[in-house]
């Protein structure tokens, strides 16, 4: 009784079982703790965006912020309906949002691609409303798409990711996969969580399985 009392919810909430908007917009740090460039825009012209949502997202945000090519990145929560949401509000699963990082990258030293296949074999995308041990709805696995080109790119590399899947006996990817909305950054203390705090937990864990973008989907530039 207990277990189910303080269990997370595993369904996504409507709009009348959603948290109220709140007024008050996050406060935090505008420049990267790692590399000092921007996280938040104005950003270069040049580069574009990118949002994942792979389990926690302290470990996610390390993993993208070490790929060549990476500008910056952000924590935060996105696929939601509550404005301004709390990392409280979002464990509640009160708000439908899930934790994601945002990527400005340079798309002349890393392309949109090379990023998918960092984001597929870094997690395992069929587990639902969970990631490992963490469970509850803001751990779903998720593609916030800037643009139509991400997003039939990222509909293209979920096919071929699920074969490689099928190989190894996995069962079929829950993904989401969808137009970006708002998304709103997280509190200061979780941006770059694990630069701050070295030994801090990380739940990414993959399947083994690999993604290899089709030909001519690199980089302009090496």
């Amino acid at each position: 009784m207990l277990f189910k009392a303080f269990a997370k919810p595993n369904d996504l909430p409507d709009s009348s079982q959603a948290l109220p908007d709140r007024s008050e917009k996050m406060v935090f740090k505008q420049q990267h703790f790692v590399n000092g460039n921007p996280i938040a825009e104005p950003v270069p012209e040049h580069l574009e965006k990118a949002v994942f949502g792979l389990g926690c997202f302290w470990g996610a945000e390390r993993l993208f912020w070490q790929i060549p090519g990476v500008f910056s990145t952000a924590v935060g929560y996105a696929g939601g309906i509550t404005a301004n949401p709390t990392y409280e509000d979002v464990c509640s699963g009160r708000t439908r949002h899930t934790e994601v990082v945002l990527v400005y990258f340079d798309p002349k030293k890393v392309s949109y691609q090379q990023l998918l296949s960092a984001f597929w074999e870094s997690h395992d995308p069929t587990q639902g409303m969970r990631q490992g041990n963490d469970r509850g709805t803001q751990y779903r696995s998720a593609i916030y798409c800037a643009n139509d080109a991400q997003q039939e790119q990222a509909q293209v590399s979920q096919q071929s990711f699920q074969a490689a899947l099928d190989e190894r006996g996995y069962p079929a990817i829950t993904t989401e996969i969808a137009a970006l909305g708002k998304f709103f950054y997280a509190e200061d203390y979780h941006q770059q969580y694990l630069a701050k705090n070295p030994g801090g937990y990380c739940g990414l864990a993959g399947t083994g399985a690999c993604y290899v973008p089709e030909e001519g989907d690199k980089a302009e530039e090496a």
